[in-house]
């Protein structure tokens, strides 16, 4: 690959138009796996990938040509997280009936530019001032600077994607020719035994990706949850509850345990969390100040001529500008809810200081130990919580309107921190490879407007083919979307809702325990950690999503011994088993959204389904899945070409 001057374009036509094709798909394909699995990915490593194949088809492509690609590609993934974690509590509220196109659209292209006016002082603060890592950043910049032959990572993509594509296909509302979950429960005596892993490639790179150590703490949470909370619920809870004792008589094994978990033991996991967030918040107190007096001071150095490239920033005016563009139509959508200047007024001045504050957060997070460890559920709940207790002054506890105003407040600074966060890692990569930052904040913005784009109708369709968060009639088994089920839940009750409030402190006191054990294996310097959220995360998402993380993990950590046998980095995020776990989250999370568009049309949940001749038992799914995984490991710790 080619290098480049400033002179040279960056900002070329057709590296913005490919940005804004994958910033499209990225986010409808991590608006799927959000609301699936309560997770998202960063995308600019695949991005970049795509990018040097389809740039070197049509001629070549500077390196500076194919960071602007891959940093417009990953604002899909930042704002489509900052949407699916927040905007569905709406609905569960019942503010909403559906995803309003306006009003989704308004929160993730206004909070999402805010995150990139915020990384302007940001930049120069972590990147310039305090040179932090950002791993993924310089992971990807590896990745650009090593393109001599790009296709090869492309075909590795596209053969993922394809394989994890076809095996949802096969799977629940497509073929059903296999099932979901390969899983058993049984009563033993008044207990339950249970196990469940769901057959999906995606869920296994995603553990990947999360590492040994923080996928193995969320498959423990959903141990906890299943395995050892369900058992002692049934010896010495549930014999107190007559109204869940008979709902539970008859049932079978696997229906009682999903009952008695959605009903109880998953609020388990919101007191963990509740917990965990205020704890992470406070742990990081001192990192917190160091990256709030470094963006200051960077704040007051913007705006002066500056004769590199490399650090030119979009102008103090603009961002300025740029600020009051986007408060003004927030503080429009706010008062429409509220009816009151005086609700509305401050509920936009909370919304930019918490936005800007926890931007600073999660910006030096990521740049410190990578986007992977960012709690960016910790500082949701913490922001609903901050946002509830000024709207429970200002409305005098208005229980219709407390807990929409709070999570509103909620979805735009959770856009924000979201693009804030992965934004650095981009400009951590433009500033390896000699990119413009201005140019790449540029890029960015008309990233986050293009998933804005998608974000709603995707969540309309997904809702109406699967549901999203709470089951019913039509859809049993819905998308998951933890995070929006916890801050509605815990919005609601707030201000005066109900919650089993016996399941929430048990919740508290395992966070304790989680947070004491961690702090005890920091001093011991082991290198295992066991991060709250991750635990809390476990207990709140059904174990047939957890085991499969925990499985991904595990894999990686074989996949690291064996390639440090081999005399490689073992912590190398660019490489051929990251490329095929990022495939087949893609693959599995877009074949997710086609499968929803005969199901909507048709009104029909088994429209694609084969006849039953052609249904084969889960031991087919778990062969599959197996074999998946071993595709992982030998093309991860295959020996690299001599040349």
């Amino acid at each position: 690959m080619r290098a480049t001057t400033d002179a040279e374009a960056q900002l070329s036509v057709r590296a913005v138009i490919l940005g804004v094709l994958l910033a499209a798909i990225m986010a409808v394909a991590n608006t799927y796996l959000g609301l699936f699995a309560s997770m998202t990915i960063a995308s600019a490593i695949p991005s970049a990938v795509v990018s040097m194949a389809v740039l070197k088809l049509l001629g070549g492509g500077s390196i500076l040509e194919n960071n602007i690609v891959q940093t417009g590609g990953s604002a899909g993934s930042s704002t489509a997280t900052g949407i699916i974690f927040t905007a569905p509590a709406l609905v569960m509220l019942g503010y909403w009936q559906h995803y309003s196109y306006a009003w989704i659209f308004g929160f993730a292209a206004l909070g999402g530019v805010l995150g990139v006016l915020f990384t302007v002082p940001l930049r120069r603060a972590l990147i310039i001032d305090q040179k932090l890592r950002f791993p993924e950043g310089v992971a990807a910049a590896e990745v650009l600077r090593a393109g001599s032959d790009p296709t090869r990572g492309a075909r590795l993509l596209g053969w993922a994607a394809a394989a994890g594509g076809t095996l949802k296909l096969l799977a629940g509302n497509g073929l059903q020719m296999i099932p979901d979950n390969f899983g058993f429960a049984a009563w033993v005596g008044r207990s339950i035994f249970y196990v469940n892993n769901a057959c999906s490639a995606a869920l296994l790179g995603v553990g990947y990706l999360c590492g040994i150590n923080g996928s193995m703490c969320i498959a423990a949470g959903g141990i906890i949850a299943f395995n050892i909370g369900l058992p002692l619920y049934l010896h010495f809870i549930l014999p107190h509850n007559a109204e869940l004792s008979a709902a539970v008589a008859g049932l079978s094994a696997t229906d009682a345990a999903g009952l008695l978990w959605s009903r109880q033991i998953r609020y388990v996991g919101v007191g963990t969390m509740l917990v965990g967030g205020l704890w992470t918040i406070f742990s990081i107190r001192g990192a917190i100040w160091n990256s709030l007096r470094a963006a200051m001071n960077a704040t007051r150095a913007i705006g002066g001529a500056v004769a590199d490239h490399r650090e030119q920033d979009l102008p103090l005016r603009t961002m300025l500008v740029g600020l009051a563009v986007c408060t003004v139509p927030l503080f429009f959508m706010y008062h429409h809810v509220v009816g009151s200047v005086l609700v509305s007024i401050p509920m936009t001045l909370a919304m930019i200081v918490l936005a800007f504050i926890f931007c600073a957060v999660s910006a030096y997070l990521t740049g410190l130990v990578g986007g992977s460890n960012d709690p960016v559920s910790g500082m949701i709940i913490s922001t609903v919580l901050a946002g509830s207790a000024l709207l429970l002054v200002l409305t005098g506890g208005n229980a219709a309107l407390g807990p929409v105003a709070a999570v509103m407040i909620g979805a735009a600074v959770c856009c924000a921190l979201c693009v804030a966060s992965d934004n650095l890692q981009d400009l951590k990569c433009g500033h390896l490879v000699g990119a413009t930052p201005w140019r790449q904040q540029v890029m960015l913005a008309v990233g986050v407007a293009t998933s804005a784009l998608v974000i709603a109708p995707i969540l309309n369709l997904l809702a109406n083919a699967y549901g999203i968060g709470v089951p019913d009639a039509a859809h049993p088994r819905p998308l998951s979307a933890a995070q929006s089920v916890l801050i509605s839940s815990v919005s609601k009750g707030l201000f005066g809702g109900s919650l089993p409030w016996d399941m929430v402190i048990i919740g508290v006191a395992l966070a304790v325990i989680v947070i004491a054990l961690d702090e005890w294996l920091k001093r011991g310097g082991s290198g295992i950690r066991t991060p709250v959220l991750a635990v809390a995360v476990g207990v709140y998402l059904p174990q047939e999503y957890t085991l499969p993380l925990g499985i991904g993990g595990v894999l990686s950590w074989l996949v690291d011994r064996a390639r440090a046998r081999a005399g490689e980095r073992g912590d190398s995020h660019a490489n051929r088993g990251m490329l095929m776990a990022a495939g087949a989250i893609a693959g599995e999370s877009l074949m997710g959204v086609i499968i929803a568009v005969p199901i909507v049309a048709s009104g029909r949940a088994d429209v694609l389904a084969l006849p039953e001749s052609w249904h084969f038992g889960q031991w087919l799914g778990l062969l599959l899945f197996a074999t998946f995984a071993v595709a992982i490991y030998r093309a991860a710790t295959a020996r690299r070409d001599p040349r």
